[in-house]
């Protein structure tokens, strides 16, 4: 008689997430996914938030969520990541725009690019992500617990576990932990309880306040190629391994928006994501430099304004700029701010008052005063020190089984999909890991 065989046991291999959003839920899915229904090992996944889950997707891009950039090229793709860009570059090499893109289609949501290279569902709304998320991870069996904090995480070394106390009271087990918090205190509080050293978590991605009278009044007004640049650039900390100052952007060409506070605009939000902890170290209070007309030379911008001497000569200097590039209420607040009557005509302009508008177009100075927000929408650089984290899995050098993902990392992004992008690559790294790690006998 025969000996009828079976299939040997599940185990279980017990994961917690914490932290709900864009990194916590793609690592939570992840961590099932890999597995496959065939698997011996079967991961019970438990996904904790504090709050409303994936309330950064929500509120992102305007409502629409920006998802990621058309980016394809890892050594491009880096280039837009102020900190946390080289620790990437391997990573993107197995997760990058490409396979989220596939990802999120092969799910039923279908993406489309814009002109300027970002990506967003065709829906243009945000939920349509947000959507997709719970649902895939509910159907794969993730617990979702919400409105519930976590107080602390313990790791027992003789079980090889975590302890994680919740605020209700109660105690979870678990054999890998995801802190997938952004940029939560709590967190980072966490994460230096288990040994990690945090770096200075600090704003990124904001306006500029600029009390300024050339500004005041054009709420509204946009240039699309200006070039802006942050003086004082002797304050840049220097890079101890290298004895060098740090390799940072401090200038930034693109599309400006003059609000009622100041500046904003992709090169805004780029040089103040690029200028961070420069910015942060002088308490928001800085010089820039604004280039209005990037695309000349000065000396093609004198040229130009000494021609139209003769070729608008008639003409009222208040009324006739010049250039194309510049909008015509923000021409006419240069000519009023430099003192040029409203009636002087272009024949009569002095060698001084063309000095003065070539230096406003070409070389303007402005303060900043401080920082405004980008909408509802924040990105924190700073955060668990990348020298600690092994890229290839996002697993802790410092404790074993312990893994993280997304923005509490010090890693962040400029604007258009790239901090979504890097939280899609992390949580997917983590998760693969998490889930295809057997238990130890």
């Amino acid at each position: 008689m025969s000996i009828k065989s079976f299939p040997p046991a599940k185990i279980p291999l017990k994961i917690i997430v914490i932290g709900g959003g864009a990194a916590g839920f793609f690592g939570a899915i992840a961590a099932v996914e890999i597995n496959g229904q065939d698997s011996q090992i079967t991961s019970q996944v438990t996904l904790i938030e504090t709050g409303r889950p994936l309330a950064k997707v929500r509120i992102s891009g305007g409502g629409r969520c920006n998802v990621t950039h058309a980016c394809f090229e890892s050594n491009l793709l880096i280039q837009n990541y102020p900190r946390g860009g080289n620790a990437l570059r391997g990573a993107f090499s197995r997760f990058q725009p490409k396979q989220t893109i596939a990802w999120f289609e092969s799910r039923g949501v279908k993406l489309k690019t814009e002109a300027d290279g970002r990506i967003f569902p065709v829906s243009d709304n945000s939920e349509t992500i947000v959507q997709c998320l719970i649902y895939r991870a509910e159907s794969l069996g993730v617990k979702i617990r919400t409105g519930v904090a976590v107080r602390s995480v313990i790791k027992d070394k003789l079980k090889d576990e975590f302890l994680v106390e919740l605020s209700s009271g109660e105690f979870l087990t678990c054999d890998r932990l995801l802190l997938a918090t952004g940029s939560h205190p709590s967190g980072y509080e966490i994460a230096r309880n288990l040994g990690h050293e945090i770096i200075k978590p600090l704003p990124s991605l904001f306006t500029f306040n600029i009390p300024d009278i050339r500004l005041e009044g054009l709420a509204g007004v946009s240039a699309e190629v200006v070039k802006i640049k942050l003086l004082d650039s002797s304050v840049v900390p220097f890079n101890k391994s290298s004895n060098k100052k740090s390799d940072l952007n401090l200038e930034q060409t693109g599309a400006v928006l003059i609000t009622h506070w100041g500046l904003s605009g992709p090169a805004v939000l780029k040089l103040s994501s690029w200028g961070a902890r420069v910015l942060g170290d002088r308490q928001y209070q800085a010089q820039i430099q604004i280039n209005w007309l990037p695309k000349f030379t000065i000396e093609e911008v004198r040229s130009l304004l000494i021609s139209a001497k003769s070729e608008l000569a008639q003409r009222l200097i208040h009324g006739h700029c010049v250039f194309l590039e510049i909008p015509k209420r923000l021409w006419q607040s240069f000519v009023i701010v430099n003192s040029i009557d409203s009636s002087l005509r272009w024949a009569d302009i002095s060698k001084k008052q063309l000095n003065q508008l070539l230096t406003e177009l070409t070389q303007g100075q402005y303060a900043i005063a401080g920082k405004g927000a980008f909408k509802e929408e924040f990105v924190t650089c700073g955060g668990v020190n990348l020298k600690e984290v092994e890229f290839k899995t996002m697993e802790s050098r410092k404790c074993p089984n312990l893994f993280f993902a997304g923005e509490i990392l010090d890693i962040d992004g400029v604007t258009g999909g790239f901090n979504f992008q890097s939280a899609w690559t992390t949580g997917w790294l983590a998760g693969q890991a998490m889930g295809n790690t057997h238990p130890k006998p």
